[in-house]
């Protein structure tokens, strides 16, 4: 069996060669808690306005970047979109929600400043162009999550 262990010479430093299990847990804070809350609940997605600058950022957050004033005003975004940009994982991996291929976008919904990332779906990767409109999908059975938005799929 290879030392997984070693001492580096000359100083009281050890190397551990492999990979190190820590869990941990995230909190959400009362913004985010609040954005997910309503998407679990209403499937409603909220964001926030600037006061000074008036940018409305999604998913909601706590201080403008561009201003850095507190933000305290919910807005309701559409939950249709345009992509940005996006991009397709060939790759399969067992931690994601569907299948291969995983297509990535950056989408600013309707009433949103900012881009929101989330999967595409319902779309053939060679249809996908910057410009398309999208719509979100829910989970019928929805849980607090990011993911209570299922994927965004192309309007008719």
């Amino acid at each position: 069996m290879a030392t997984v262990t070693e001492k580096l010479e000359g100083m009281d430093v050890w190397l551990y060669h492999g990979q190190i299990y820590i869990p941990n847990t995230f909190s959400a804070g009362a913004v985010g808690s609040r954005f997910l809350i309503e998407l679990r609940d209403k499937k409603r997605i909220m964001g926030m306005r600037c006061p000074t600058c008036n940018r409305v950022y999604v998913p909601a957050r706590s201080i403008c970047k561009d201003c850095f004033e507190q933000l305290d005003e919910w807005v309701e975004v559409s939950d249709k979109g345009t992509v940005l940009t996006y991009a397709t994982d060939y790759e399969t991996k067992s931690i994601q929600p569907t299948g291969s291929p995983i297509v990535y976008g950056i989408i600013q919904l309707d009433g949103a400043d900012t881009g929101f990332v989330h999967m595409l779906g319902e779309v053939d990767p060679e249809q996908l162009r910057v410009g398309m409109r999208v719509q979100a999908v829910f989970q019928k059975e929805r849980e607090g999550s990011i993911l209570d938005i299922k994927y965004f799929k192309p309007l008719a």
